[in-house]
């Protein structure tokens, strides 16, 4: 796949091997602004920034997915498919209905379902998400 590509303004080399998705722009610089060091704005096409910096002195990078499944799967096909990420981890907001669980309280999931036919228009049986690594979802939760 060659760079830029329709939605990502970069080089390769500009994006981490692991990126942080929000989906909110705003929050993908705030994540940026707030605990990467040296960041550097990679991509800004459509207002979906990306940024490039160290956090604890590994290199990581923060790019919006926007909003919903085509768009992140847009955005993490073209990271993974031209510009040679290999861990995207999705941050951002959920809601719950269990009692145990409140306002600002951590979850870290290993995946998620869902019941649109998104899957479908690539012919791709069933509703299920491919899972995070375990050793990712373990690692997350000792940090």
């Amino acid at each position: 796949m060659k760079t830029p590509t329709p939605h990502i303004a970069a080089k390769v080399g500009d994006f981490a091997k692991t990126v942080l998705m929000p989906g909110d722009p705003k929050r993908a610089k705030f994540i940026a602004d707030t605990y990467l060091e040296d960041a550097v704005l990679v991509n800004d096409v459509r207002g979906v920034q990306g940024y490039t910096g160290y956090y604890k002195g590994k290199r990581v990078s923060v790019m919006a997915s926007g909003m919903g499944m085509a768009s992140i799967g847009i955005y993490s096909y073209e990271l993974f498919n031209a510009f040679g990420v290999e861990s995207i981890i999705r941050v951002g907001t959920c809601g719950s209905f269990h009692k145990d669980l409140h306002l600002r309280d951590i979850a870290i999931a290993m995946g998620a379902c869902t019941n649109s036919n998104y899957p479908a228009s690539f012919c791709m049986p069933g509703t299920y998400a491919p899972i995070a690594d375990f050793s990712l979802v373990r690692a997350a939760v000792q940090n």
